[in-house]
């Protein structure tokens, strides 16, 4: 997504290893990498970026929306924290922010604890199914066609599913079923 952007030079890496291999024999403004990348073993794969980065910031990208993650990454001197649930447009800002010298961690990530109202059991199958789909980031459109209903269907369920959940919005939805601990897999 950043590199068809056409504004950010990006270099990728598979896993943490590569990742250090590459910060070994460059310089880059901004280093982004992801918590459930292979080799990372949690925070440690942070402290071994940050260790190689050579004064370079670096954030984590995480579909794992945990508020304690967050602060103690940024205790480890990330200086963002990019929830996958972002979309495109707002995760690039973030970036851009990032580049720049700036700092980024979702407003939801800093204050008190998230209000999750109801569990998520008592959403329905259908609703989970709709919910899974919102977490993998998919559009309504997509998880219509993937459920073989219609779009107007899903925005129904979506509709449903973020009053049980007490969520503003899809993303927030996603947010407070990952806090939750449900398993988008």
């Amino acid at each position: 997504m950043m590199a068809t952007s056409g504004e950010i030079e990006v270099v990728t890496a598979s896993d943490l290893e590569t990742v250090l291999k590459h910060l070994e024999g460059a310089l880059f403004d901004l280093v982004v990498i992801d918590y459930q990348m292979p080799g990372m073993n949690g925070l440690d794969g942070l402290d071994r970026t940050i260790a190689a980065a050579k004064g370079a910031p670096v954030a984590l990208i995480t579909g794992t929306t945990r508020r304690d993650l967050a602060h103690e990454a940024q205790a480890r001197g990330a200086v963002g924290f990019l929830p996958k649930t972002m979309g495109v447009q707002a995760v690039l800002a973030a970036v851009r922010l990032l580049a720049r010298g700036g700092k980024f961690i979702p407003l939801a990530m800093l204050d008190g604890p998230p209000e999750t109202g109801p569990v998520l059991g008592e959403l329905t199958r259908r609703e989970v199914e709709v919910l899974r789909g919102i977490c993998e980031g998919k559009s309504n459109k997509e998880i219509a066609r993937d459920l073989d209903v219609q779009e107007v269907t899903i925005k129904l369920h979506v509709k449903a599913l973020s009053r049980k959940l007490q969520a503003k919005n899809r993303t927030h939805a996603a947010m407070i079923a990952r806090d939750a601990g449900f398993d988008a897999a």
